[in-house]
């Protein structure tokens, strides 16, 4: 039988990745010389849609971009990617968002993202978009755009019964109406320690910090626990997915690539922790390769990863 392709609409950010690779993270007035730098195209809107349109999904993009060199290219590269660009829009009076990433010789890293162009996507931008997330099997929000926005989405797609998975990255103080709007709230830890005001330093203490957001409202929290792997709440349970344990190289764009690839696995319709288990994987072989999109496997290198995972 033919595999059904599912579609996901993404409203979401854009930005180029500045990417230098360290030998260590400078300290406080240290300058450094790098190994390398290198430019690519990013933002975790961005990569979760190019995420999902690489595992086959039929992907459409709602963001906004600067008239400059890096929203033209950003363009391209969506047209590329195979993901729709009928609702990239571009703003006049910003430049495109960009991310400066720095990565050490122990795959640590920080990033600096200036949202630019990004923050000119707006609540009239998504009444513009609608018919595409309420054509989608899921849509797919973070916070790098205005958080009106973002609820605008969510309040869109909720009224069009299609499921939501926000993304509450960077971490950010949410309302309550924004929370009761999603299927699915995926933090990784930072994330939901800001949240919630818990420490998450501990599997049980993620445990208690998960159950009180997920009392705010998401019928699913998911907690990306990076080398520990996920935690995954629903109603009274509560699972513990382990990591896949790979020679990590860089994690830039990891939780991009849980998030795109468990968007695609539910829209097949595989079962919660079935769709977690194979997002582990598609986001632990990212880890293995440098860079950000670059680094996502295609659908064949992921269904193969997973078949030697006992995943398939």
């Amino acid at each position: 039988m033919a595999r059904t392709w599912p579609t996901i609409c993404v409203v979401g950010s854009t930005n180029i990745d500045l990417v230098t690779r360290v030998p260590h993270l400078p300290r406080l007035g240290e300058t450094i010389v790098g190994h390398s730098f290198h430019m690519g195209y990013g933002g975790k809107g961005a990569n979760q849609a190019v995420m999902a349109a690489k595992l086959g999904a039929q992907v459409t993009m709602v963001t906004k971009l600067g008239r400059d060199v890096f929203g033209e290219g950003s363009l391209g590269n969506y047209r590329q990617q195979g993901v729709d660009t009928t609702h990239v829009f571009f703003e006049e009076t910003r430049f495109s968002g960009v991310a400066p990433i720095f990565v050490d010789d122990n795959a640590q890293n920080f990033i600096v993202v200036v949202p630019g162009a990004n923050m000119g996507l707006s609540p009239e931008d998504v009444h513009r978009s609608a018919p595409v997330i309420q054509a989608a099997d899921v849509l797919i929000c973070q916070l790098e755009i205005p958080m009106e926005t973002t609820l605008e989405a969510l309040r869109v797609a909720k009224a069009a019964r299609v499921r939501t998975i926000l993304n509450p990255a960077p971490a950010a103080a949410l309302p309550d109406e924004l929370l009761g709007l999603c299927d699915f709230c995926v933090p990784n830890e930072t994330e939901t320690e800001t949240l919630t005001g818990r420490p998450v330093t501990t599997m049980d203490e993620a445990g208690v910090a998960g159950r009180l957001l997920l009392g705010r409202g998401p019928r699913v929290v998911i907690i990306t626990l990076g080398a520990r792997g996920a935690l995954v709440l629903e109603a009274g349970a509560l699972h513990h997915i382990p990591s896949i344990q790979v020679d990590a190289v860089d994690p830039t764009g990891a939780g991009d690539a849980f998030i795109g690839s468990l968007a695609v696995f539910l829209g097949e319709g595989a079962p919660l922790l079935d769709a977690v288990r194979r997002a582990n994987a598609v986001a632990a072989l990212s880890v293995t390769r440098i860079g950000t999109q670059v680094s996502f496997p295609s659908r064949q290198e992921a269904d193969t990863f997973l078949a030697q995972q006992g995943l398939a």
